[in-house]
């Protein structure tokens, strides 16, 4: 197994130790520099072992924050040193200042400090390569095949191709179960007379269930007796809608239907979790509120200056259960945007985006108001962004399963907005869906604080803005 579930959450082991391994050698390079230079002056004392675990600890959430954990495998070495200065050098270094600040007996100082995080770049760098050959060897990879050979096989193996070499996962095959299969001939797997003989001599781990039909009448073929053997004896047998749930943290659409809904597990919070989140919401908005009004003022004024008024603008959108609101930002186009009362779609390079607006959706500055939307209740820290009226009328008809967003009260950030770009098209919304409706059937404190830590990649690397 390389996953572990916490908190309705899938943590996948090689992320989980490569971590683990990172906070030891930025620990180890801290302590080291401690003993050997002291940072007082003098003799090693206690505070620098606190001062190691905090460097370390600092560090290590500026790497998660930056994404380090999820794109090792396909980063080149100039991507992975550019993530990996911005998680160290500005993350970090910003949140080693406003500790430092308030603990100034644990600062070892600008010289100490600088030598420590540009060896932990070098020495962490080279660890995540090393790990990701690792991970990646057929030695220690979890060999999986598919049992189906239609769409939705192709589908996955395409997924695969391009999102799951990163998670220690190597799917060998497709077993062909249909006289006209849609899987390239060089992936299929014709197939075998022992399905648990093949897969103890091939060391497969998984099997996992795609197929397009399963009744004999539409051509369909699922050998009940021989998983049910695989699965009695050690062999792992997963259906197409969990892996997908488990390996990419998406719910599937094609594969979605209504009784997985009922009766999986999840698409539930209590009525304490349901109090516990609205204190949360209400305790992080006042917080931002406060720490972001000196950038509202400022964004305000640029805003003023270059286009004059309206500075705020709002909109209505669709919120908890269907119910609408109105939802405010810092105007980021010009004034006549929708002078034809017809709500468009943004598009990449909009025309209608002003300069002052180009620079505030990159920075998510044109956010800010919506902390007021967190703190009336209208909107969650965390949650599906919200959509307006006229793009859900369009969407429900033409996305399957598209209200069940709307059971969930919509945020300010959300996993989608970290796994899917901008969205701009019905195609966009239906991939966009697939990421909230797992955080529907998964959401928890801890997620929403994986989510609120990783959101700094996207406002500072302007991931998905239009």
């Amino acid at each position: 197994m390389s996953y572990i579930r916490f908190r309705k959450h899938y943590l996948h082991i090689p992320y989980l130790v490569l971590a683990v391994l990172e906070f030891a050698v930025l620990l180890g390079i801290f302590v080291v520099l401690a003993v050997a230079y002291p940072f007082a002056g003098g003799q090693a004392a206690p505070e620098d072992v606190y001062s190691s675990v905090l460097f370390a600890g600092i560090l290590s959430l500026g790497t998660l924050a930056m994404g380090g954990y999820t794109g090792i495998v396909q980063e080149t070495v100039a991507q992975l040193y550019f993530r990996t200065l911005v998680a160290y050098c500005f993350l970090g270094g910003i949140g080693l200042m406003l500790v430092y600040a308030f603990l100034p007996d644990l600062d070892p100082g600008s010289t100490n400090l600088f030598w420590a995080i540009l060896l932990c770049s070098f020495a962490v760098i080279m660890l995540r390569r090393s790990f990701s050959a690792l991970v990646d060897s057929e030695k220690l990879v979890r060999r999986v095949v598919i049992f189906g050979s239609g769409g939705y096989a192709a589908r996955m193996l395409a997924e695969y191709d391009r999102n799951m070499r990163a998670l220690g996962v190597r799917i060998l095959g497709c077993v062909s179960d249909s006289d006209s299969p849609v899987v390239s001939a060089d992936r299929l797997i014709t197939a075998p007379a022992d399905i648990y003989q093949y897969c103890r001599q091939n060391r497969i781990s998984e099997i996992v269930v795609l197929q397009q039909e399963r009744r004999k009448a539409e051509g369909g073929w699922l050998p009940v007796p021989e998983l049910m053997e695989c699965k009695l004896r050690g062999i792992a047998v997963t259906n197409g809608i969990d892996f997908y749930e488990r390996e990419l943290k998406k719910v599937k659409l094609d594969l979605v239907h209504p009784s997985w809904i009922v009766f999986s597990e999840g698409f539930q919070a209590s009525r304490r979790q349901q109090w516990t989140k609205r204190i949360v919401d209400l305790t992080l908005g006042l917080f931002l509120l406060i720490i972001t009004l000196p950038f509202m003022v400022f964004t305000a004024i640029a805003i003023l200056l270059e286009t004059g008024r309206p500075v705020i603008y709002s909109q209505t959108r669709v919120g908890l259960l269907g119910r609408e609101f109105r939802i405010f930002k810092f105007r980021s186009m010009r004034q006549d945007a929708e002078k034809d009362g017809k709500a468009q779609w943004a598009s990449a390079n909009d025309s209608r985006v002003t300069r002052v607006g180009a620079f505030i959706r990159n920075t998510r500055l044109d956010e800010l108001p919506q902390i007021y939307n967190v703190i009336r209740g209208d909107m969650s820290i965390v949650g599906p962004r919200p959509e307006r009226p006229e793009f859900v009328s369009e969407l429900r008809e033409k996305i399957p399963y598209y209200d069940t967003r709307h059971y969930v009260r919509p945020g300010l950030m959300g996993w989608a907005q970290l796994k899917y770009p901008y969205g701009a098209s019905v195609e966009d919304a239906r991939g966009k869906l697939e990421y909230d409706l797992y955080y529907s059937k998964n959401r928890s404190l801890l997620m929403d604080f994986l989510i609120m830590i990783q959101t700094a990649e996207v406002v500072l690397l302007g991931k998905g803005v239009r």
